[in-house]
């Protein structure tokens, strides 16, 4: 059960990164691969916060500003 919990967790999880690309491609025209990479990385949470913030972005550079506030510590 334990297995099939993690495939699924790892399939939801990649449903959300892809979900996000494509949004982040329409939104801003495409992004470069080092912040494709960066999207990647995020967790779940993020993924999901990043969903959303998007909506109001206008350029890769929103993104970046975005992964900042995030990354600064």
């Amino acid at each position: 059960m334990e297995i099939v919990t993690s495939w699924m967790e790892q399939g939801m999880r990649e449903a959300t990164v892809s979900l996000v690309q494509r949004q982040l491609n329409r939104r801003c025209g495409g992004i470069s691969p080092e912040l494709d990479l960066a999207v990647r990385q995020l967790s779940t949470p993020q993924l999901e916060e990043l969903s959303e913030a998007l909506l109001d972005f206008t350029s890769e550079a929103d993104l970046v500003a975005w992964l900042n506030e995030r990354t600064e510590g």
